[in-house]
């Protein structure tokens, strides 16, 4: 099983070049059963790495391109007259699919991302007064452009707090744009996994042991939030959860069974700094508040 995730880690790498700390991340979100929010300048390579999340894994997914004029019934789906039957008939959306890409997702408006919180929370969806189950897994991969551009919507701290984890791509350097521009990168990917086989997984990297140190550190993390009076959203008890799945599959994708406080350290600042800041968050703001935290807490080892 193992051998299949490096393999898929190997094309993702190919495929983003000089981005393996990226990778790694989405990697460990997705293990983590959770949602993913990529966030960056326009043409950074966001879509890329999320179209080839999807077709390693090989599971279905549907791309969304969010726009302002864009009505939740175009992702949920709607009930449409069956002149046949005489009755109305549900037709899901792009939502009941295994993997939604929802590019640009902050040029939707607030209604039509509002659609996305239940099902992002509970793996539903309710319409017309009737409640579909979400195939499994689930996962919303997201892209966000910077705020101060024209035509966005500020994502409410609702639907930030879904978000399990919150990566920023970069710029490559020098060398890997080089390659890229000479064309020299993977075009084509295979389906390296099925969705038997990455739900095991799944299901391993949750049984990660902790340790009674390791959960004090992460505690203890959680409660500096709270405690400091310097962090505008103090973390809630859904991203303790969060922390704890993403540290798990990051010490899986570090193949050991038992969980560190370098683990949780290494996750933190990509599961905590989007729900902890106030306001519009810019792109290359860094995650200066996940690291005060960290300075703040000493680890148990």
């Amino acid at each position: 099983m193992n051998e299949k995730l490096d393999t898929v880690l190997k094309y993702l790498d190919e495929t983003l070049l000089d981005k393996k700390i990226a990778v790694r991340l989405a990697v460990t979100c997705l293990l983590a059963k959770g949602h993913l929010l990529l966030e960056d300048l326009p043409g950074m390579g966001k879509t890329t790495l999320a179209s080839a999340i999807a077709k390693l894994l090989g599971l279905e997914y549907k791309r969304v391109q969010f726009t302002s004029d864009m009505l939740p019934a175009d992702l949920i789906g709607m009930s449409i007259f069956d002149s046949k039957t005489q009755d109305f008939t549900f037709k899901p959306g792009p939502l009941f699919s295994q993997i939604l890409l929802a590019d640009e997702i902050n040029r939707g408006s607030s209604r039509t991302q509002s659609a996305l919180l239940e099902a992002m929370a509970e793996y539903q969806v309710s319409a017309d007064k009737v409640t579909y189950p979400l195939p499994k897994p689930f996962f919303v991969i997201a892209t966000q452009n910077p705020q101060d551009q024209s035509g966005t919507f500020v994502l409410p701290e609702s639907e930030l707090d879904r978000f399990t984890m919150r990566i920023e791509i970069g710029y490559p350097s020098r060398e890997a744009e080089r390659q890229m521009l000479e064309g020299i990168q993977r075009s084509e990917l295979p389906a390296v996994l099925d969705t038997a086989e990455l739900l095991a997984m799944q299901e391993e990297a949750g049984k990660v042991q902790v340790s009674e140190n390791a959960m004090n550190y992460l505690l203890d993390l959680v409660d500096a939030t709270r405690s400091s009076g310097k962090i505008p959203n103090p973390l809630s008890p859904r991203a303790s959860k969060a922390l704890l799945a993403c540290a798990r599959a990051w010490a899986y994708l570090k193949k050991r069974d038992y969980l560190l406080s370098d683990d949780i350290q290494a996750v933190f600042p990509y599961v905590a700094e989007h729900r902890m800041r106030s306001g519009v968050g810019t792109v290359g703001s860094g995650n200066s508040l996940s690291r005060m935290i960290i300075d703040m807490v000493d680890p148990v080892r």
